[in-house]
């Protein structure tokens, strides 16, 4: 009888172990996601717009982090500048051409730990019908239950540099800078809106 409740008591741990490292899909916030770029103005300024977020998840695998995964869209709807006429000029043909390509997306192809919270994410960005390579470096800033919700979140910061002629967005470089700054924030939620 005792043989059998070790054994009971095995199975349970070995089933709560296994729930624990079973990879969790989280649904990113919109209102607690910022999606910021920046490039420099002639050498006087460096001017930052937000992308904010349409839709996105993140797939995190705790025990294999290489299986994680994250996959975004980013309507350029939501592009804000705090200045109403760049906003417009930015979603014109010579730069974004939001008529045509309204949609900016990023879809994880490799996630690379590199020890302790931080980790490369390699994917492929789409910007103005164009898609190339780009490197994420990317710090989880925790994992756990979010108190006020009381489900499962996870928050990243991420940044990369993209050159905007990569994607056909070359008009007025280097006046207007080549190189584009990117900085992301985000949280996101398990069991949340799905």
């Amino acid at each position: 009888m005792r043989a059998m409740n070790v054994l009971a008591l095995a199975a349970l741990l070995g089933a709560s172990f296994a729930a624990q490292a079973a990879p969790v899909t989280y649904k990113l916030d919109p209102s607690h996601t910022m999606v910021l770029f920046s490039w420099n103005h002639f050498g006087f300024s460096n001017p930052t717009a937000n992308l904010g977020i349409g839709e996105g998840t993140v797939v995190y695998d705790e025990a294999k982090p290489a299986n994680s995964s994250v996959e975004v869209s980013l309507p350029l709807a939501n592009l804000d500048t705090h200045v109403s006429a760049l906003d417009e000029h930015l979603k014109k043909p010579d730069f974004f051409d939001a008529a045509k390509y309204p949609v900016v997306t990023f879809r994880s192809t490799r996630v690379e730990p590199l020890g302790g919270n931080k980790f490369k994410v390699t994917g492929d960005l789409t910007v103005h019908g164009v898609t190339k390579p780009v490197v994420l470096d990317a710090t989880l800033n925790k994992a756990g239950m979010q108190p006020m919700l009381k489900v499962p979140a996870i928050g990243f910061d991420a940044t990369a540099t993209i050159k905007r002629s990569d994607f056909g967005m070359g008009a007025y470089v280097p006046n207007v800078s080549d190189e584009v700054q990117i900085r992301i924030t985000t949280e996101a939620e398990a069991g949340k809106g799905k």
